[in-house]
């Protein structure tokens, strides 16, 4: 998981590599129970960067891209998003994995 320090790392990512964007903040409950499972889902797909956002911090960011609930997934490849697993719920493992798949 690379927890970006600026905009511009944030903007490498999203317009080079397949990358997911992990929204998430510390008082956010669902977020919390989420992170432990992380390291497992980062391993099980190689083929993307995985970029642990903190909305407080890029509240703009969020706002650009659409997220208005968290924990949020948003899947990008070559500058484009090709798929989003976001919505207010907290989310599984399980179902994270499997949005995954579908990419």
């Amino acid at each position: 998981m690379i927890i970006p320090k600026s905009l511009e790392e944030i903007a490498h990512y999203i317009e080079t590599e397949k990358t997911i964007l992990f929204f998430t903040a510390d008082w956010c409950g669902d977020c919390v129970f989420i992170k432990p499972h992380l390291p497992e889902i980062v391993a099980e797909f190689p083929d993307f960067k995985f970029l642990q956002i903190d909305r407080d911090e890029y509240i703009d960011l969020c706002q650009q891209w659409d997220v208005f609930g968290i924990p949020s997934f948003i899947a990008v490849n070559d500058g484009k998003e090709i798929g989003r697993f976001v919505s207010k719920d907290r989310k599984t493992k399980e179902e994270i994995t499997n949005f995954l798949k579908t990419l």
